[in-house]
C-alpha cells in the first residue's frame, strides 16, 4: 500500500473530544481489512473464505461512515457505496454507524447482504441493545421495499446483518460473541422450510473485555488493541502488524501516534465525568436525607463558586 493511502491512519485524525474519538473509530473500523475480519469470524457465510478475498471481492463498493464522512476532503477506502440513512414518514430516519453491502459465493447466484456495523460505548442506555439491534434489522428489510423488490417479489429480500461492537460491556459479558436470529422450530411434525427462505435477519453482539478475560484472542483481542485507549502506541503497532498483518505505513505510525493522544483526552474526560456524576449524588443525598436546598447542599460540599451553576443546570435536567 502506498504511504498515505491507509484509511484507518485517516480515521486517526480527530478533535480531542469523546464525539471525535467515536468518530475516529468508525473510521478505522470501516477499513475493508477490518470489516474482513469480522465478517470472518462472526458471520457463517465467510466463516471458509480467504480475507483477502472478502475484504476485495465480497465487500461491495466502499463501507459508508454515518451521515456525513468524517474526512470528506480526503479519499481512501471507506465505504461510500450505500446510504447510511434509513428515512420513514412514521418512523422518522435512522443512521447507521457503518452500512456495506457484501455478497456471498454460493453454487450459482450470488447473495447479497446488507451489513450494519455500530460501535457501542454504553451497553445500557437505557433499554436493551440487542431489541435495537432487532429494530436496524427490521428497518433495514423492510427499506429494501422499492429498493430491492417491488410489488408482490418477496423472494428478493436480501438477508441484514447488524453487528454491535461494545467497547464497555458489563463484566460477565466481556470477551463473548452472541449471534441472535430466525430458526425454524417443529412444533408438530417436521414441515421443512428452505433455511435460505427465513433466514434473513442476524443480530452479532461482540463484547470486548481485555486480556485477564477468557477467550481473549482472535477479533475480540484484534478489536480491544485496535480501539483501547489504554493500550500505548508501541503495543498497537506491533500487535496489529505481527498478529494480524495489518500493515502499518509511515502514515500510519504517525497516526496512531495521534490516536493515542486523543485517547489521553478521553480518559480525563471520563475522569473528569466520574467526578460530576460523584458529586451529583451526594448533592442529591444531601437535598433529600437532610431537607436542604441546592444552594445549602453545594455550600455544605463545598462546591466551587464558578461551579454550581453548572450542578443547578445539570439537576434541573435529571
Amino acid at each position: 500500500m502506498v504511504d498515505g493511502e491507509t484509511t484507518i491512519a485517516q480515521g486517526l485524525h480527530a478533535t480531542d473530544d469523546n464525539a471525535g474519538y467515536d468518530a475516529a473509530c468508525k473510521r478505522v473500523l470501516s477499513e475493508k481489512a477490518i470489516l474482513a475480519r469480522i465478517m470472518k469470524s462472526c458471520l457463517e457465510e465467510y466463516k471458509d473464505c480467504d480475507m483477502g478475498d472478502i475484504a476485495e471481492k465480497y465487500i461491495e463498493g466502499q463501507p459508508q461512515v454515518s451521515a456525513v464522512p468524517v474526512l470528506p476532503d480526503e479519499g481512501g477506502t471507506v465505504i461510500s457505496g450505500m446510504d447510511t440513512e434509513d428515512k420513514s414518514v412514521h418512523e422518522g430516519t435512522v443512521t447507521y454507524d457503518i452500512r456495506f453491502r457484501a455478497i456471498v459465493p454460493g453454487s450459482g447466484e450470488q447473495i447479497g447482504l446488507i451489513v450494519n456495523v455500530e460501535a457501542q460505548n454504553d451497553f445500557y442506555p437505557g433499554y436493551p441493545l440487542i431489541k435495537r439491534g432487532i429494530y436496524y434489522c427490521s428497518r433495514m428489510i423492510s427499506s429494501q421495499y422499492g429498493r430491492e423488490f417491488t410489488g408482490p417479489h418477496y423472494e428478493k429480500i436480501k438477508k441484514v446483518y447488524s453487528i454491535w461492537i461494545c467497547m464497555k460491556p458489563p463484566q460477565y459479558r466481556e470477551n463473548t460473541i452472541t449471534r441472535y436470529r430466525l430458526v425454524e422450530e417443529h412444533l408438530v411434525g417436521e414441515g421443512k422450510e428452505p433455511v435460505r427462505n427465513y433466514d434473513l435477519l442476524s443480530i452479532v453482539m461482540l463484547c470486548l473485555g481485555g486480556p485477564d478475560g477468557a477467550n481473549y484472542d482472535g477479533v475480540l483481542r484484534m478489536l480491544d488493541v485496535l480501539l483501547s485507549n489504554e493500550t500505548s502506541e508501541a503495543e498497537k503497532r506491533k500487535i496489529l502488524q505481527d498478529d494480524y498483518d495489518i500493515q502499518m505505513t509511515q502514515t500510519m505510525e504517525r497516526e496512531v501516534s495521534v490516536m493515542c493522544n486523543l485517547s489521553k483526552g478521553v480518559r480525563e474526560m471520563g475522569r473528569a465525568e466520574g467526578h460530576a456524576e460523584r458529586a451529583l449524588s451526594d448533592l442529591r443525598n444531601l437535598m433529600e436525607t437532610l431537607g436542604l436546598t441546592i444552594e445549602q447542599a453545594m455550600a455544605a460540599l463545598k462546591v466551587p463558586e464558578n461551579e454550581r451553576q453548572k450542578y443547578m443546570d445539570l439537576l434541573e435536567r435529571q
